[in-house]
């Protein structure tokens, strides 16, 4: 499949690169990859980049369309995103062609080509693949922003795999990469507003006991992901935080390794209350998204208590 696609990318006409709203930094480099490596490619951020995405395409000179509506292409590639709702805009996706390493979403079945490989930690080691079935070798500004999409998507190898190291091994050998280049490329102390809404995550916090285990859950209104971790570090096995915008909400779920260890898969978890309520969710076992439309709370206790049920049929 990889070898289709990079055969695909090589022809002309163009290709519009879509990554998930508020994209991070994985996201940012596997695109920044594909455009450093195949012909007139435009990178769209409709739904706009993190903040340390926005000092990674500082750092690196990358240049993204929020307003993709100017970019004309023959194709489009939509990397590290698990679910069409993820996309901010309406696509065609007949035309569409799809590389991600979530939980496999029978919502892309439309879509022109689809590669999902769960297996991967990082979209960042996909995209590595592709270059080398296309015969390309990454120059080295592009190395470093694998590595660094690598470094944030597990954590710092907190949920690092096998696999997950060797080709990060292959990336520093390619152009003699030291660790601390790679884990310097993008480093910002945290901002207080995101200190805020972590103290907020925690003054909103509703927990609840089961068995060993702890199950919590908050409101806030931005940073739904570090709020989520924040509650880990607080005692939390498993977080869910959410955020409502007008109609449209947002939450963000966490898991311990411990959880995933026992079984705990929050893509699947979330992926299945999108399905009842009409809305997009998805993700990896200790790491997911929901976003829609709805009652934010009413979200929430659903997820928590899902949770739950999970923890007591252990």
């Amino acid at each position: 499949m990889l070898l289709d696609i990079a055969a695909e990318l090589a022809k002309g006409g163009g290709t519009l690169v879509l990554v998930h709203g508020n994209a991070d930094p994985d996201a940012l480099a596997s695109a920044h990859a594909v455009q450093k490596s195949f012909p007139d490619v435009f990178i769209g951020t409709p739904g706009g980049l993190d903040r340390v995405s926005k000092l990674l395409a500082k750092n690196l000179g990358i240049e993204t369309f929020e307003d993709v509506a100017k970019v004309h292409a023959a194709r489009i590639l939509i990397l590290d995103t698990s679910g069409p709702e993820q996309l901010n805009g309406e696509f065609d996706l007949t035309n569409a062609i799809v590389i991600d390493h979530h939980t496999r979403n029978t919502k892309w079945d439309g879509a022109r080509m689809y590669h999902s490989d769960e297996s991967k930690a990082s979209c960042s080691e996909i995209v590595y693949e592709l270059l080398k079935a296309a015969g390309k070798s990454p120059p080295r500004e592009v190395s470093l922003a694998l590595m660094f999409g690598i470094l944030t998507d597990t954590g710092y190898f907190k949920f690092a795999r096998p696999n997950t190291l060797i080709t990060f091994s292959e990336l520093m050998a390619l152009h003699d990469i030291h660790m601390d280049e790679a884990m310097n490329l993008a480093e910002t102390e945290t901002d207080i507003s995101e200190r805020i809404s972590q103290l907020k995550g925690a003054q909103r916090l509703k927990y609840w006991k089961v068995g060993e285990f702890i199950v919590a859950a908050s409101q806030g209104s931005a940073f739904e992901a570090s709020v989520c971790k924040a509650l880990l570090s607080l005692g939390a096995d498993i977080a869910f935080v959410g955020s409502q915008r007008g109609d449209d909400f947002r939450v963000s779920a966490r898991a311990t390794q411990t959880m995933v260890r026992k079984g705990i898969h929050l893509g699947k978890l979330l992926g299945g209350i999108g399905e009842e309520t009409t809305n997009g969710g998805g993700g990896h076992p200790g790491a997911a998204g929901l976003t829609g439309v709805g009652d934010v709370e009413a979200i929430l206790n659903i997820a928590a208590e899902s949770a739950m049920k999970l923890l007591k049929n252990m």
